[in-house]
């Protein structure tokens, strides 16, 4: 009864929950105080440049080095004591196992520590939940239940019809590659740095998006594939570098804007079907590749074309980043669904988004 009781009485007074993200290569802390961020810190893994690509071992040797400095940062950067925390809100999932070991394995330990509820979020939730986050004297208008969420980063693709904050549905999703995945790999191909996608972002704006034709995937109902497009990319750039050695250096801004209006073109498609099959004009995009340009203009044109109200994240929120999990553990502290010390990491998602 005191428990109840004592739970009521935290929900009448401001609540501050400490949120961990560990999922692949960023370790970050952030701090919420109701539904207002007053820290977000991240730490990036520059080691993996030189690779090409994120090395799980050395993922999860880093966050290890990383996560005391980035909690402590948060907590100095939010002016409160740990002492002041309501409740520790960490990924459990999907995600790297080493990397998530090394947050869920904190968070237990921190948690136990303070004598403070432990809440387990699930990486893709948060991502869309992102957009219920305030920042201090800069309050947004967020979306309105139901509203679609177009879900794209480097290892997912979905078109998530949101009923609730936890009531979601995969419309569609990617059979294969994500798109996130088709800019790096593009970018792979053309010889650019890791990570690519942003660098192709940045060529594409200087580029003529209709230079170079690259074909559209004809995929059934609300699904995605990528697989295709980076196939015909790297058999096209292969022929052209038979005939002319430099046709990459001398055609680079272009082909980066063809590509990028492929990938984009090929992700609004689906989400103007969806809209227009679910009558649904409250769209939203999140995860890595909402950063994109393209992508950005792309989804506030629908405004225009289809009548469509659109929630673009600010950037700190698209990229992986503790606040979207201290927010989302938010809505599971009003709710009163805690986990215990036994919760485990997983790599693939099979929680909240399903399909029903």
């Amino acid at each position: 009864m005191q428990d109840c009781i004592s739970f009521v009485q935290n929900l009448q007074m401001s609540t501050y929950i400490l949120g961990i993200e560990s999922s692949c290569d960023d370790t970050s802390a952030a701090i919420i105080k109701d539904d207002t961020i007053l820290a977000n810190v991240i730490a990036n893994q520059e080691i993996h440049h030189k690779y090409g690509g994120v090395v799980p071992e050395l993922a999860s040797r880093s966050h290890q080095q990383n996560i005391i400095p980035v909690i402590h940062s948060a907590l100095q950067e939010a002016k409160i004591n740990k002492k002041q925390l309501d409740a520790i809100a960490f990924t459990r999932g999907p995600g790297l196992l080493g990397s998530l070991l090394v947050g869920t394995s904190f968070a237990k330990a921190f948690a136990l520590g303070l004598d403070i509820p432990l809440i387990e979020i699930d990486h893709l939730d948060a991502h869309i939940l992102a957009h219920f986050a305030q920042k201090p004297g800069n309050r947004i208008t967020t979306p309105k239940f139901p509203f679609l969420c177009l879900t794209v980063s480097g290892g997912h693709s979905q078109i998530v019809r949101v009923n609730d904050y936890f009531d979601m549905k995969i419309l569609g999703q990617t059979i294969d590659d994500a798109a996130g995945e088709a800019f790096d790999k593009a970018a792979k191909i053309m010889g650019l740095p890791y990570p690519g996608g942003p660098i192709i972002d940045q060529l594409a704006v200087q580029g003529d998006p209709h230079k170079f034709s690259f074909p559209f995937p004809r995929i059934p109902q609300l699904n995605y594939s990528f697989s295709g497009l980076k196939t015909s990319f790297l058999y096209f750039l292969r022929d052209e570098l038979k005939k002319d050695d430099d046709f990459i250096e001398k055609n680079k801004v272009d082909l980066a804007a063809s590509v990028q209006y492929t990938i984009v073109e090929t992700l609004m498609k689906k989400l103007v079907l969806a809209s227009k099959e679910t009558g649904i004009k409250e769209i939203a995009i999140a995860g890595g590749v909402s950063a994109n340009s393209g992508l950005r203009n792309a989804i506030k044109d629908g405004e225009e074309k289809y009548g469509w109200k659109t929630y673009v994240p600010a950037f700190e929120f698209t990229t992986d980043n503790a606040a979207m999990i201290a927010i989302t553990g938010l809505f599971k502290f009003q709710k009163g669904e805690f986990t215990d010390q036994k919760a485990a990491p997983y790599a693939r998602s099979k929680f909240s988004i399903k399909n029903k």
